[in-house]
């Protein structure tokens, strides 16, 4: 069943992949932005994943997240989303990415859609 405070966090070691020079959003070998917000919707798709009707899943609408500090490649990274207020279709989520030692390198908000997967694949 949805409801408010379903939470969950999801975990990346930073490698070359997930940085800036290689994502294409800087030129340093740190944890690019867009790789962060990945794991934040991630975090929130999870969060909720178990408790859809049968044939549902969600879709991100939008995310607002700040990128507070920077991470380099090998540090620990976990995101978590918690959901805070349900919408009929729309999920709200406070997200939060946290490196290893517990400092917050991002936060923010996140949006997601419940949709019929069915009905959704067939507007393409």
């Amino acid at each position: 069943m949805l409801e408010k405070g379903l939470t969950h966090t999801s975990r990346i070691i930073v490698a070359n992949c997930d940085t800036a020079v290689a994502l294409g959003s800087g030129d340093l070998p740190v944890l690019a932005t867009p790789r962060m917000a990945i794991l934040l919707e991630n975090a929130a798709m999870v969060a909720v994943a178990t408790e859809l009707p049968d044939g549902s899943t969600t879709v991100g609408g939008h995310i607002d997240v700040s990128h507070l500090k920077p991470t380099p490649i090998g540090a620990v990274i976990e995101g978590t989303a918690t959901l805070e207020k349900i919408d009929g279709r729309k999920l709200y989520f406070n997200v939060k990415a946290v490196q290893e030692d517990g400092t917050v390198i991002g936060e923010g908000t996140h949006l997601r859609f419940i949709v019929d997967r069915e009905k959704f694949m067939e507007r393409l």
